[in-house]
């Protein structure tokens, strides 16, 4: 029964990623006449949709990259540490290195934001 929930979630996951592709450029399309406009306004519209959402898929799918790193590591580690405790340091070296991950999707999604 798992997995058929897991199935569907991914099928899920997949159509939404396609349904990103798909209406994620038109975001991007430019205007002639309204580009004035959005610079005095301060921006909005479809391009502002387009920042937010990438913005957000850098950090959300940052994380859960990391969050399926961290998992091996942390049970592969606590195995280790169970007949080595010595190997504590580098166990915990090795589950703060996918923690990076998050931190560039963090730093991403600011530039983005920067631009909105």
């Amino acid at each position: 029964m798992k997995r058929n929930a897991l199935a569907k979630l991914l099928l899920t996951g997949m159509v939404l990623m396609a349904a990103l592709c798909v209406l994620v450029p038109g975001a991007f399309a430019q205007e002639e006449h309204g580009e004035e406009e959005a610079s005095s306004e301060g921006g909005g519209g479809l391009g502002t949709l387009g920042i937010a959402i990438g913005a957000g898929l850098a950090v959300g799918m940052a994380g859960i990259g990391t969050g399926l790193a961290q998992s091996g590591v942390g049970a592969g580690g606590t195995g280790a540490m169970a007949e080595k405790p010595e190997l504590f340091t580098n166990v915990l070296i090795l589950f703060a290195i996918p923690e990076t991950i998050v931190l560039f999707g963090f730093v991403i999604a600011i530039i983005l934001s920067g631009s909105i």
